[in-house]
């Protein structure tokens, strides 16, 4: 896999599981007493320790998991069922309980500041985006995918704060219908990478399924 072919993979995988459009709908609902700056406040905020967590992820995740003795096929497989759960989810255009509950997002609602709960962790940092986070960085066969991986990240939390900002400042820029298209076409992208993880997996695991 090429430099580009690897930044491809990883900034379209990270965008579709961290799903800053469907996330949007729940923002403004638990901010709906704030004002226009404090919700860009909570957005940044938000998407600085989103990105953060996932940076840390991928810096140690890997190094984490061997030190429980897990091994990297293990990784692959649980990380491909997560990622798998999500998807069929999106692909009835619903929000996957594996990204956040709904009492989740009801206890934000009563909350004065959701900026890292529950906005941050689970809605854009979740299990599911982690996991995605630690499988790439699996992916990666030099140092340079590595930088490429980190900067992916950095990228998916600036398009996160902006589509969050977007929202925010009350700009109708996409229809309900739009939206529910759009997630399922990202939650088919997503269905046919965890797929591709799985056998990846399943391949690195005593060969399972042959060369």
């Amino acid at each position: 896999m090429t430099l580009t072919e690897y930044a491809v993979l990883a900034f379209s995988s990270l965008f579709v599981i961290v799903d800053p459009i469907a996330t949007v709908p729940a923002f403004l609902a638990m901010t709906a007493r704030d004002s226009i700056s404090q919700r860009l406040r909570m957005a940044r905020t938000a998407c600085l320790v989103a990105a953060g967590i996932l940076t840390v992820f991928a810096l140690i995740g890997q190094w984490l998991f061997t030190l429980l003795g897990i091994t990297l096929p293990a990784i692959q497989v649980a990380g491909a069922l997560v990622l798998l759960l999500v998807a069929l989810d999106m692909l009835r255009a619903q929000r996957s309980p594996v990204q956040e509950t709904a009492a989740e997002t009801a206890e934000g609602a009563t909350k004065e500041d959701i900026a890292i709960t529950p906005l941050a962790i689970p809605m854009l940092a979740g299990p599911a985006a982690i996991s995605t986070v630690i499988l790439l960085e699996a992916q990666a066969i030099s140092w340079a995918q590595r930088g490429v991986l980190l900067a992916c990240v950095a990228l998916v939390g600036l398009a996160s704060y902006m589509t969050l900002a977007l929202g925010a400042t009350g700009a109708k820029w996409i229809s309900p219908i739009a939206e529910k298209i759009i997630t399922r076409l990202m939650g088919l992208l997503l269905a046919a990478l965890a797929i591709q993880f799985l056998f990846n997996g399943l391949k690195g695991e005593h060969g399972l399924l042959g060369p």
